[in-house]
């Protein structure tokens, strides 16, 4: 996350997230904000990135906690803020026994989210966060659904950060449109974001 530019994270962790908790105080150019609910860190990462340019993590407990800050990523989502998503999940060998707080986690990601992924190995998590964050580079939010052996296991160390994909191009006809609306005279508004 770091090499990637992503230096805040807003956290309301659960168990299945200490050991990323344990390490956010570990690694030098990161902060951590504690939120004491999910809409609050999920408001608070959409309105970061957006002032900052620059996208924000958030650190989510299971389904339930991304569950209570779906109305913000909706919103970021629309926005196409660059957000990075976090979300705890059981342990892979936990997920079959159906305890309370299991649930589709992807399936809340998928509507909230324009990149989910589920990490299935721990070989894999370093660069699934590297193209997490390349998503959110590109005005996304991006979750990552991280089960809880998957991070409590050794890894390689940090990926690499990834080319950021290329915004996609507008259509001639769209830009041609823009143009004859605005040439009418009539009183227009123009919204610009993303530089």
């Amino acid at each position: 996350l770091v090499a990637g530019e992503v230096t805040i994270c807003f956290t309301n962790p659960g168990t299945s997230e200490m050991q990323f908790v344990a390490t956010l105080d570990q690694v030098p150019g990161m902060r951590a904000v504690l939120a004491l609910f999910e809409g609050v860190a999920t408001g608070a990462a959409d309105g970061y990135a957006r002032m900052a340019g620059t996208p924000a993590a958030t650190l989510l407990h299971l389904g339930p906690g991304l569950a209570n800050g779906l109305a913000n990523l909706h919103n970021a989502m629309r926005a196409k803020t660059p957000i990075v998503n976090l979300v705890g999940e059981h342990a892979t060998w936990h997920v079959p026994h159906d305890s309370p707080l299991t649930s589709n986690i992807a399936g809340y990601a998928d509507q909230v989210s324009s990149w989910v992924r589920l990490t299935r190995d721990p070989s894999a998590l370093a660069v699934d966060a590297a193209a997490a964050v390349a998503a959110a580079q590109a005005g996304q939010v991006a979750t990552l659904i991280t089960p809880a052996d998957c991070t409590w296991q050794d890894c390689e160390g940090p990926a690499q950060p990834m080319p950021v994909p290329p915004p996609a191009r507008i259509e001639q006809g769209a830009v041609d449109a823009a143009a004859a609306a605005l040439r009418t005279g009539e009183p227009a508004l123009l919204l610009m974001s993303h530089g």
